[in-house]
């Protein structure tokens, strides 16, 4: 019997334990989380080995068994927290101020003029209005807010 074989025979369900913790190392270096699932089922195993005495063919099927269930769950429960993180705006600061209402600094001539919103001025468009004038953002139009009297 060989140096490795001896090993695997005296750890016997430590094996598992091993394992899992390899597979939790290579997620932590590899990014994503793929190789997560596979360890949490060689943990699964490696605590069940300890219970009950299983036949390293058992084993086995009951790793990738749970290894494929951990990886289909945990996928939709990543995919669903995704959902409702984040801003869904980042990327279109625009649009963050429909609906919102501002005071004129300068007034719209020929359908055009200039709107400071927090620390960034804005090109706006709508009807001629005079400086003062209260107004709502109702749409972006590429880098232009429009505008309508509030």
């Amino acid at each position: 019997m060989g140096l490795f074989e001896r090993i695997l025979f005296e750890l016997g369900p430590w094996n598992w334990w091993l394992l899992g913790l390899g597979l939790i190392a290579l997620e932590v270096v590899l990014p994503g989380t793929f190789f997560l699932w596979f360890g949490i089922a060689a943990f699964l195993v490696g605590t069940l080995a300890l219970i009950v005495d299983l036949s390293w063919q058992v084993a086995l099927g009951l790793f990738i068994f749970l290894a494929l269930l951990n990886l289909v769950v945990g996928r939709r429960l990543l995919r669903k927290g995704e959902a409702s993180v984040g801003d869904p705006h980042l990327n279109m600061r625009g649009s963050r101020y429909i609906g919102r209402e501002f005071v004129l600094a300068e007034p719209l001539v020929e359908s055009s003029g200039r709107l400071s919103v927090d620390d960034t001025v804005w090109r706006v468009t709508g009807p001629d209005l005079a400086a003062g004038t209260r107004v709502k953002v109702v749409r972006v139009e590429g880098a232009q807010l429009v505008v309508t009297p509030a």
